[in-house]
């Protein structure tokens, strides 16, 4: 049974998701501070956690933060704050999703299993050795390392599964839907942004002026495209 941390300070919106992840057949610990919430989610093994973003003591992007220097599971952002900046933050501090209140609990479930199970099947893809090398970038998709003209550079988990996918479809205009599709494994469009902030991710760590890109091309009003 998966084994999820639900880091909330609102008593009864944390037992309502508790409720639906529970007859979901998760197990749910419930936290409701930031400072104990880091401390169980860098001690416990847990296979996912959801997080608020106002929090009493230490607030979500500083846990999503200390968390992600260790450990990659995922991580779902919970949160009433809906102005694009904080939902930037949090994906570009490594968040794999930001869900705005309010939403249907069936919904946060349906989000939690497919986040799930794409990190298993990674897990899984791990096994299978094969090295990919591009433009001076060199992809272990076995070790999830990547290279940049010989130097480890650190890749979040979506980081790198964009990358990948990028580089499996060379030349080709892949637009923000098709790319959010496929690396967050479901539609909606109120989150294709998510896509954007990744793309700039990206562009930082293998482009020499990621404000001039060389290799990931925008195509305007298309989408995007890795140049070989």
């Amino acid at each position: 049974m998966k084994k999820i941390l639900l880091i909330e300070d609102e008593v009864s919106i944390a037992e309502l998701q508790r409720d639906y992840l529970e007859i979901n057949d998760f197990t749910v610990d419930i936290q409701h501070n930031g400072d104990d919430g880091l401390k169980h989610a860098l001690q416990g093994d847990y296979d996912l956690i959801i997080l608020d973003i106002m929090l009493p003591g230490m607030n979500g992007f500083e846990i999503c933060k200390q968390i992600r220097a260790v450990n990659n599971i995922p991580i779902l952002f919970v949160s009433a704050k809906k102005e694009d900046i904080d939902k930037i933050r949090g994906l570009g501090l490594g968040a794999d999703d930001y869900i705005t209140k309010p939403f249907s609990p069936s919904e946060l479930v349906a989000r939690v299993k497919a986040h799930l199970s794409r990190y298993e099947r990674l897990a899984t893809n791990q096994q299978t050795n094969h090295m990919m090398s591009i433009h001076g970038i060199t992809i272990d998709t076995s070790a999830r390392k990547v290279f940049v003209n010989g130097e480890e550079i650190a890749f979040t988990t979506k980081e790198f599964d964009l990358l990948v996918f990028f580089v499996k479809h060379p030349n080709q205009v892949l637009s923000k839907e098709q790319l959010y599709e496929r690396n967050w494994g479901y539609e909606s469009a109120a989150d294709v942004s998510t896509v954007t902030v990744h793309i700039r991710k990206l562009r930082e760590k293998i482009e020499h002026d990621p404000a001039q890109p060389k290799f990931l091309e925008t195509v305007w009003g298309a989408g995007y495209r890795l140049n070989v």
